[in-house]
């Protein structure tokens, strides 16, 4: 019933319009374009939405339709003024080891594949991919879609739903991204440009050259350099936007940002197959925070707060752990009246025990956890996906709202003093007898003024500032939508995707 609707809507109104963003390198400034164009569109009072056909990302975010897609297509379908949904994301693929990914399809995850077996699925990849696609253009005016990676990786071209595979099947015209700030530039645009097919070629309408710094009179003549070149006009260079806070598709966020007066010293672990990093975000921005990332081979620093956060392969991840000695030096740190928080996964590895009966993450069987709770977590095939909202156990219960994303259920005495309750009456979580620890399975708990707050006094920092990451995630988007706008040749761009320059 709804498809005959949207078809008859569809019949209504012009053809949906459509453009692809592809990059000549993982990173070039896909994710933030599209964002970009997104906000920009709504704001010409346009129906826009992103797509991004397949993702290769452990960072995701729960849909309104109850799946799970990417976190960089949940940041665009904000920009477009949209709750996310499957559609935006139909394929994504969340590594599991080196070799092996977790492939969920229109928001449930349905394998776990080695890299052969998954080329010869994307076949049965491709099917989601275009239904999804159909959908979005029988509903918006316009589709903005995402590549992944670069087109001209020669080895994965055959059966390729990412780049120019999905841009030839669906007809759609493509613009290069590049990032000057890696430098080669111009190596990086004709390269990719020589190694497509003729009619992929013919396909490409312009590029985008990304975070540019300096005086663009000194790139002028590489520019007509570059037209010339290729016959394809340069359709903008984007200017770098220092301290521009998105969520990340993927990539720790390491950039460096000037703080001049911390008060509260913050330490998170980043495991081999960390996942949905962007929780610590608010950490990393808060004014008076000291955040820091630590990794192989690092020691954790004296701090006053460790962040566990969460993993998708728990159970090696909790061994590279002890391999680097962080379980000692999280002994050390709580012996000192330090505080921790273990979120998602990070819970999953406080407790006594980690059992995988079905070996869901390896060989069947059981590992003993860092003990430091009294629980212990059953890894299930099922994965909970679920938006969630309620109050931290924390003084004045402060409101928050987040998500989970999980495959384990934990049980134990620590279960009983919860970190959080939900507004459907279920608790979550755990607080240790000391008060040292809290856990939770609910990401996006730092999110919220008042949750962060809450946080931030609990682990030790008298009266702290109060942030909303929210209202600072949106100004951010209008900046980047402004300075975007400032750019582009809407002449070009605006014959492309329908809108007047």
């Amino acid at each position: 019933m709804k498809d005959d609707i949207l078809t008859t809507r569809r019949a209504a109104r012009a053809p949906a319009r459509a453009l692809m963003v592809q990059g000549c390198t993982s990173d070039a400034g896909k994710t933030t374009l599209v964002a970009a164009l997104c906000r920009i569109l709504k704001r010409r009072g346009i129906n826009v939405a992103p797509f991004k056909p397949q993702n290769m990302a452990l960072n995701s975010a729960v849909t309104a339709d109850g799946g799970e897609i990417g976190r960089a297509q949940a940041l665009q379908a904000l920009a477009a003024g949209l709750a996310p949904r499957i559609d935006f994301n139909p394929v994504l693929l969340k590594p599991t080891t080196d070799q092996r990914a977790q492939v969920i399809i229109h928001g449930k995850a349905l394998h776990t594949l080695n890299a052969r077996d998954y080329h010869e699925y994307k076949r049965v990849a491709m099917q989601a991919v275009m239904e999804s696609w159909r959908r979005l253009t029988a509903e918006f005016d316009c589709v903005l879609v995402e590549g992944a990676g670069s087109p001209a990786e020669i080895n994965l071209r055959e059966r390729d739903i990412a780049n120019m595979g999905f841009a030839e099947a669906a007809d759609v015209p493509v613009i290069l991204v590049a990032d000057i700030d890696r430098g080669g530039v111009f190596a990086h645009l004709t390269g990719t440009l020589d190694l497509l097919s003729e009619s992929e070629q013919a396909r490409v309408k312009g590029f985008v050259i990304n975070r540019f710094r300096g005086d663009i009179g000194l790139l002028e003549n590489g520019l007509e350099w570059l037209e010339q070149r290729t016959g394809k006009p340069v359709l903008g260079v984007l200017p770098y936007l220092h301290g521009l806070m998105l969520d990340a598709e993927d990539a720790v966020a390491t950039e460096a940002i000037a703080k001049t007066a911390t008060r509260l010293k913050v330490v998170a672990v980043v495991y081999p197959r960390c996942s949905n990093h962007n929780d610590l975000d608010p950490l990393r921005l808060h004014p008076e925070v000291d955040f820091d990332w630590v990794g192989p081979g690092q020691a954790i620093p004296p701090c006053d707060l460790i962040v566990l956060p969460g993993s998708k392969a728990v159970q090696a991840d909790l061994h590279w752990l002890r391999e680097q000695g962080y379980d000692v030096a999280i002994q050390r740190h709580l012996r000192y009246g330090g505080k921790l928080v273990g979120i998602c996964g990070g819970f999953q590895m406080l407790g006594r025990q980690l059992h995988d009966p079905l070996g869901l993450e390896g060989a069947p069987g059981s590992q003993a956890g860092l003990g430091l709770l009294d629980c212990e977590t059953s890894l299930e095939p099922e994965k909970q996906l679920r938006n969630v909202g309620g109050h931290l156990q924390l003084p004045g219960e402060p409101a928050f709202t987040g998500y989970e994303i999980h495959m384990g259920t934990t049980h134990g005495a620590a279960l009983h003093k919860p970190a959080a309750t939900f507004a459907d009456g279920r608790s979550d979580g755990a607080q240790s007898a000391d008060g040292q620890i809290i856990a939770s399975y609910c990401h996006g708990l730092f999110d919220h003024p008042e949750a962060l707050a809450a946080l931030l006094a609990w682990a030790g920092m008298a009266s702290p500032l109060a942030v909303d990451f929210a209202q600072r995630r949106e100004a951010d988007i209008e900046r980047l939508a402004d300075a975007t706008e400032a750019a582009l040749d809407w002449k070009v761009l605006g014959g492309l995707i329908g809108t007047a320059a």
